[in-house]
């Protein structure tokens, strides 16, 4: 099988460490999401207990997957990760279906949400930032200021980003420490200081009340963690540097166990903060979902707004640079294949940086920003996100069938009995989403399958 872009001298900057790999991992994942998102899967599992336990199924699932891909990047720490693990055990198409779908909505999508989410927190400190403040047009046409300042932060940090690989693991590495303290702060203050008899009484006095049945939560929370698996996600998005980390052979399996544990660890305190704090009533109907604010709110008062509203801002500014700096590696890997743009497999002279990836990775993103239908985009590609995370560990076994010989130098934890849990588990999650969300299920299965035509329209330009 062709190994392309494995077998040419890059040129890439070995600029990662261990810390730049892990915060990359760490910055990546904590985006918004976990200061939201508990809020909807409260209403859909209406019980304590199954919240918790969303929270609790989605860290296992996560940790399994990330000690699962070390064994991956251990054996080709090459620029794309992902990209190249699947083209590796799968075949090009299959490479180039999840590069495709990576650049049209996965990273570009959540790179414009997550962006928009800052510009959205900005207006607590300048109304005038608004989503019904519109610049040009009206309605759902035109441009909002909180557009304009969603475009203008993903623009700033592609700039940043064509600057060099350590110019961006350094406001990677100061976001990173930035928003990890503040959801820090938030657990701790919210067990030191938020302790509320009620919630608690309402809370952990009926813990398990409206789970129900066994496989009737088992679907309450299958169905509910697709908004805790997005909050979750992006932890893969280092293998996309690997190129650029050195001793990636170790560090690479390092970063993702610990990045994905103290991720995961933090986020399911957080959740307990939210139990201890507020009654699971106030949780479901937090307003605009804004679940954190409305437990500081009620711990330190009115000013637990704009403590919050600065603390994600500095999460999403955060998670936008790891996004962009990640994202574009998969593209010039797949230039180097001759799968996308012949242009997007160059670097910068001076810098080293795949500057044109970056470019056209930000023109998109911004172009999903000012669209409006990222949201929607996101909803729909949970399914074929699942996919690809299930096909890529699949790749294991098949690599370990295919090419016994390659180099290993850390092998998958519990391989093979947590890798095939993680496949089952996830394979069921997906079964549930297709039976009980089909909305979530066919639009992103025709986004991935829109890309075999331009797979095979592509491919020839690569062989001329």
């Amino acid at each position: 099988m062709a190994t392309t872009s494995n077998e040419v001298k890059t040129g890439l900057i070995k600029g990662l460490g261990l810390l730049d790999s892990t915060t990359l991992v760490v910055g990546s994942m904590i985006g918004s999401g976990i200061f939201i998102v508990s809020a909807d899967i409260a209403r859909q599992v209406n019980s304590p207990g199954l919240l918790l336990m969303t929270w609790v199924a989605t860290a296992a699932l996560t940790l399994i997957a990330a000690l699962s891909y070390g064994e991956l990047a251990a054996a080709m720490p090459h620029a794309g990760g992902q990209y190249v693990y699947l083209r590796e055990s799968f075949g090009p198409l299959s490479g180039f279906l999840y590069g495709w779908t990576l650049f049209l909505v996965i990273q570009t999508g959540t790179i414009a949400a997550v962006a928009v989410a800052f510009a959205k927190f900005a207006g607590v400190f300048v109304p005038w930032i608004s989503a019904q403040n519109h610049l040009i047009g009206s309605g759902k046409a035109g441009l909002t200021t909180q557009q304009l300042v969603g475009i203008a932060i993903v623009g700033l940090l592609t700039a940043v980003n064509m600057r060099g690989i350590r110019t961006g693991a350094m406001v990677q590495n100061v976001f990173t420490f930035a928003k990890t303290a503040a959801l820090l702060g938030l657990v701790a203050i919210g067990f030191l200081l938020g302790r509320n008899p009620a919630a608690l009484t309402r809370n952990f006095g009926h813990f398990w009340d409206g789970a129900g049945w066994t496989m009737h939560a088992v679907r309450l929370v299958g169905v509910a963690m697709v908004g805790s698996l997005f909050s979750a996600d992006a932890w893969n998005n280092v293998t996309f540097t690997a190129g650029e980390v050195r001793n990636p052979r170790r560090n690479l399996p390092i970063s993702l166990a610990l990045g994905v544990a103290i991720v995961m660890a933090l986020y399911i305190s957080a959740n307990c903060v939210y139990l201890n704090v507020l009654p699971l009533e106030a949780i479901q109907h937090a307003p605009e979902d804004r679940v954190a604010t409305a437990a500081v709110k009620q711990i330190v008062g009115p000013a637990g707004v704009g403590i919050m509203a600065a603390a994600i801002m500095v999460s999403c500014f955060g998670c936008v640079n790891g996004l962009i700096l990640a994202g574009a590696r998969v593209y010039y890997a797949m230039s180097l294949d001759g799968l996308f743009f012949r242009k997007a497999g160059t670097l910068g002279e001076r810098h080293r940086a795949p500057v044109f990836a970056l470019a056209i990775q930000g023109v998109w993103a911004m172009a999903l920003t000012l669209s409006g239908t990222y949201s929607d985009l996101l909803d729909y590609v949970i399914f074929a996100v699942l996919v690809f995370y299930i096909l890529t560990i699949a790749g294991i076994f098949v690599l370990r069938r295919t090419r016994p010989d390659l180099e290993r130098p850390y092998k998958a934890f519990g391989y093979p009995i947590l890798p095939a849990i993680y496949i089952v588990a996830a394979g069921a999650i997906e079964v549930l989403l297709l039976a009980y969300k089909p909305s979530y299920t066919w639009p992103g299965l025709i986004i991935v399958l829109l890309g075999v035509p331009v797979y095979f329209i592509w491919k020839p330009k690569s062989e001329v």
